[in-house]
């Protein structure tokens, strides 16, 4: 149950980073690294929460 919960909130953050990269709100920001940071946690994530 918990790992579902966990396994939605980190979609709902990576479609959220994903719009704010797209509307270029990260770059104004200098906050281009969170694309790369959620890159590297999708399968640590898909692996041990799936």
């Amino acid at each position: 149950m918990l790992n579902d919960v966990l396994f939605a909130l980190f979609y709902v953050v990576a479609i959220a980073v994903i719009i704010a990269h797209y509307t270029g709100w990260l770059e104004d920001r200098n906050l281009d690294w969170l694309v790369y940071v959620l890159a590297v946690l999708v399968f640590p994530i898909v692996f041990l929460l799936h």
